[in-house]
This record gives structure tokens, C-alpha cells and sequence, in this order.
């Protein structure tokens, strides 16, 4: 019986197995069948993941990873050598004139992104925006500039100068000029570029003019390893193209012309992606030229006036301004300009910015109005400054030879321009002030330099030219030499003639050139050969 029952419990499982077998069979069956088919449906609504990273790869590689997943440094290529035959090798389009092509990226929510999948993918919307500018630039912006550009440009001193007490006013020169290029225009243009994007800094900016601004960006862009374009006409000169490439700019010359070699950079900057840079009123350029104000501020307590100049370049006058009456309202701020070229006055008095001198360049002021005087500069001009005035240009020149005399300054007609006011007497009220003067930039060319300081001696009555008729006998020069030694006067020049005299036949003309101790002096010479000479021809200029 035990082996019966024994026996009977295999019997009992077999027979039970079958049927269990059969149903977990079938299960499997349906089990495989409904994979099948969830991936069949999910296969045709999902797009292929290789396909879509192509897609996404194609995308990224046409719009320089503007959507795609950002590259790290070393994946990146590397930028290519600068040199004149590659100018091609940064093309792109998102830039344009100065026009900052930009990208929308629409992010979707994690429950859309299968109902995301089945649509079509929409193009990208471009949308293009034009660097912004503040109508009336904020303190704030001057506050942060001042904090970004503090390590890339020098904190000039603003010292009393001997100059005080020929003036009656205790004059304190802010010496600008003492910058790397010898220019403020460095403090806008440092935080113009440091404002620039990463991509656009990477392709490199373009500029095309020959003066201080030119100078403050080659020098600073290259600092910041920004490639950097010059384009100067062929007649510049020989000094400003080697500084510029000193710096680090690659220098073309082009055209015979300013507006040559402009429409050259423009072109330049279409075709290979630059940004064209212009001295402008953009927010970012004034805030920079502000932050001399806030250096004034600190440098100077009890402050009461301020003189900038002006003119076709007033940036530094209208961003100072802004900061000087932030931080004090009853500062006077005062601009000074040229006689010849009143570009602030006339766009005062019309209520709109003058192009009647957009295309002048003078040899002595450099390019004059332009982008440099728009819209913005003339609103917080009229806003913030308190008194415009105009110098004639020998004022100009007697300022020029002051600061180089008591100051050992060697400014240009910019730099020397704010003294100017005070040596034309149309500040009389400053008598007894405490006042500021800034002396902006020093890069006049040596010859051009060296003929302004001549001209200057002879508008102080320091270096005068006259005329005598001698007698064409031996003794006489010597007797005309032995007077101006008696009168301690230097001899700088003599000349003879005695062919194209319009006098007697035995009779030379003398033509002497002097330099004389000062205005008195000079009165004295000529008093003393005047009663020596009855045929004294005496040229005051």
C-alpha cells in the first residue's frame, strides 16, 4: 500500500503538468505579440535618434553651436594666424554694420515632448537688434565701468599746476595724456570692447580713422587678443601707422582719402564678419569717458568748476558731466570749443546734431563731428552742461606753449584746449575758484608740433622779424649785430640782399629773425631801432 501511494503521486503530477505548461506557453505567445506591436507603433511615431542627432549635428555646425550643446576648449577649433591674405577665414553672417543677429531657442515642458515629436520641427526664428543706447546715460553705468576698466588703464593725477597764479585761479590740470597711447579716448573704448560678445571678440573688429581712437583700439584690442584692422588712407602719416602696428593692429592703406579708406572697412567688415567700430555716442563708449569725472571728484575736494573740451568729440564733456552732477549738482561743467568749427553751439541753438563738418579733417583738430556727436551726447549736453564757449586758434596754440613752458606738457589742440579759455579771459568769474582742467591727449606729430610751438612764439611777441637798409660797406652788419647783442636779444636768422633792392645802388636790405625774453622786451628792441633805423620794417607775424 505505501508503494501504491508512493506511486501515485507521479502519476498525479504528470497529469497535472500539461495543462499548466500550455497556458504559460500561450501567455509568452501574447506577451511577444504585444511587444511587437508597442514597438511598431512607437517606431513610427518617434523620429530615428541617429537621424536626429545628424539633423541636430547639421544644425549646429551651420549656426556656429548657437543651439546645439556647447563644445568645451578643447574640442573647439583653434583661431587661425591673422594675416593680410586670410582676411576670409572668419566668414560669417550674424553681424552686419554693427547688427547683432540673434537666435530664439523654445524650450518645451517634459509632458510635450512626445506630442513635440510628431510635429515638424518649425525653423528657427532670427531676429535682428541694434546695440542699445541710453538716451540719457545713468551714473550706474558709469559706476560699473569704472569697476570693469580699472586694471586696464592708468588712474592719471590731478595736480595743482604752477599756471595758478598767473590766472588767479587755483588750477588743477587732470593729466589724460599720461595714458598708455596718450589719449582718454583708452577709458571708452577698454569697456567698448570688454562689452563686445565672446563670439564677436573671437572673429576680431575693424576701424578705420587715424586718430587717438584709432591708436586706443589697436593697443587695447590687442590686449584683449581681439584681432584688430586698421585701415588708414595713404596719407597718413609714417608715425601713426608704425604706432598702430606697434600695438599689435594689422595696418592697410587704402585710398587717398578718409572716406576711402572707410567705405574700405565697411566692405571689409560685410565680407569677413569684423565689427565695424566708430567713435559713437553708444552708452558703453560715454560711460568709460565718465569715469574721468568720478577720478575728479575724488582727486579734487571742494570742487567748483570743471573745464573739458569739446568740439566735434564730445564724449569725454557730455559722460563727465553726467557723473560730476550726479555726485555734486553744483559743480560747473563747462565745455570749450574751436572758434572755426562750433559744431556744440550750432547744434545747440538748432536743436539737432550739425553735419555741416561730418566730412572735415583739419590738420590740427583731426576729424571733426561724425557718429562721435549724436543724438545722445547732444541730449545730455544740453541737459547737464552749464556754459559752451569757442577759442580762436591762436589761443589754442599760446595754451599749447604754456603747458609745455610751466608744465613740461606736450598736449595737442584737444588737450590744450580747456587752458585756452582761460588764456582767452572769458572765465573771468573763476577768479579765486578752485577748478579743474582737463588735459585730454598729447599725440600731435613732432613736425607739426614743432611748427605750433613756432607759430605760438611769434602770436607771444617772443620771436619777431624785421627788415633794415644798410649801407654796402664793410662794418655795417657788424653794427647792426653789436645793437641786438647790447639789447641781449638771440639771433636766429639773418639774410642779405642786395640785388632786388628798390633803393639806392650801394645798399643792402638786412633781414633778421629774434627771439626776444617777452613782450616788453620786444617793445623795447623795436623802440631802440626805430630811432637807429629810419628804414625799419618791422613784421609782427
Amino acid at each position: 500500500m505505501e508503494s501504491d501511494k508512493g506511486l501515485s503521486v507521479p502519476q498525479y503530477s504528470v497529469n497535472f503538468l500539461p495543462p499548466l505548461g500550455a497556458i504559460v506557453g500561450c501567455l509568452l505567445h501574447i506577451a511577444v505579440f504585444v511587444i511587437a506591436v508597442l514597438y511598431s507603433c512607437v517606431e513610427r511615431l518617434l523620429p530615428d535618434k541617429g537621424e536626429d542627432a545628424t539633423k541636430k549635428q547639421d544644425s549646429n555646425q551651420q549656426h556656429g553651436q548657437k543651439n546645439g550643446q556647447a563644445q568645451s576648449d578643447y574640442n573647439a577649433p583653434r583661431p587661425l594666424p591673422i594675416n593680410p591674405e586670410r582676411l576670409k577665414d572668419f566668414v560669417e553672417e550674424e553681424y552686419l554694420n554693427g547688427d547683432l543677429t540673434t537666435w530664439e531657442m523654445k524650450v518645451a515642458n517634459p509632458g510635450d515632448q512626445l506630442k513635440e515629436a510628431i510635429e515638424s520641427v518649425t525653423p528657427k526664428i532670427i531676429k535682428k537688434s541694434v546695440r542699445p543706447k541710453n538716451e540719457f546715460l545713468r551714473f550706474e553705468d558709469i559706476s560699473a565701468a569704472a569697476f570693469k576698466i580699472q586694471s586696464g588703464i592708468q588712474k592719471t593725477p590731478c595736480m595743482f599746476s604752477r599756471l595758478s597764479k598767473q590766472f588767479g585761479i587755483d588750477i588743477y590740470l587732470k593729466k589724460e595724456y599720461l595714458q598708455y597711447t596718450g589719449s582718454v579716448k583708452e577709458r571708452g573704448v577698454l569697456y567698448l570692447l570688454t562689452s563686445l560678445p565672446q563670439d564677436q571678440q573671437r572673429k576680431g573688429v575693424i576701424v578705420a580713422t587715424d586718430s587717438n581712437f584709432a591708436l586706443a583700439v589697436a593697443f587695447h584690442a590687442s590686449e584683449l587678443q581681439i584681432p584688430v584692422f586698421v585701415i588708414m588712407s595713404a596719407g597718413t602719416s609714417l608715425g601713426r601707422v608704425r604706432m598702430c602696428r606697434d600695438y599689435g593692429a594689422m595696418v592697410i592703406l587704402f585710398g587717398p582719402t578718409a572716406r576711402d579708406a572707410q567705405s574700405h572697412a565697411r566692405r571689409l567688415a560685410q565680407e569677413n564678419g569684423y565689427l565695424y567700430v566708430e567713435e559713437e555716442d553708444s552708452a558703453d563708449y560715454l560711460a568709460g569717458l565718465g569715469t574721468v569725472g568720478l577720478e575728479i571728484y575724488e582727486q579734487v575736494p571742494n570742487l567748483d568748476a570743471v573745464i573739458f573740451p569739446a568740439g566735434g568729440h564730445c564724449g569725454l564733456l557730455a559722460g563727465s558731466a553726467a557723473a560730476l552732477k550726479h555726485l555734486n549738482p553744483k559743480i560747473r561743467v563747462i565745455g570749450v570749443e574751436s572758434e572755426k568749427f562750433p559744431i556744440v553751439q550750432q547744434s545747440l541753438k538748432a536743436g539737432h546734431c550739425s553735419t555741416e563738418y561730418d566730412c572735415i579733417t583739419h590738420p590740427l583738430y583731426g576729424e571733426l563731428g561724425g557718429p562721435s556727436f549724436g543724438a545722445n551726447t547732444l541730449k545730455l549736453t544740453k541737459k547737464l552742461i552749464d556754459k559752451m564757449i569757442s577759442v580762436r586758434e591762436e589761443d589754442v596754440l599760446l595754451s599749447m606753449l604754456r603747458l609745455l613752458e610751466c608744465e613740461r606738457v606736450t598736449a595737442d589742440a584737444e588737450g590744450a584746449m580747456g587752458l585756452a579759455a582761460l588764456i582767452a579771459d572769458k572765465l573771468l568769474e573763476l577768479k579765486g575758484k578752485r577748478v579743474a582742467v582737463v588735459v585730454c591727449s598729447g599725440n600731435l606729430p613732432l613736425p607739426l608740433f614743432r611748427h605750433c610751438i613756432d607759430k605760438a612764439l611769434v602770436l607771444d611777441r617772443r620771436v619777431c622779424k624785421f627788415s633794415v637798409v644798410l649801407s654796402d660797406f664793410p662794418g655795417e652788419v657788424t653794427k647792426l649785430l653789436e645793437v641786438l647783442s647790447r639789447e641781449e636779444v638771440r639771433v636766429l636768422d639773418i639774410q642779405k640782399e642786395n640785388i632786388f633792392v628798390n633803393t639806392d645802388l650801394f645798399t643792402i636790405e638786412v633781414t633778421c629773425l629774434v627771439e626776444t625774453r617777452d613782450k616788453t622786451h620786444t617793445m623795447q628792441l623795436k623802440d631802440t631801432l626805430t630811432e637807429k633805423y629810419s628804414s625799419l620794417k618791422w613784421n609782427d607775424q
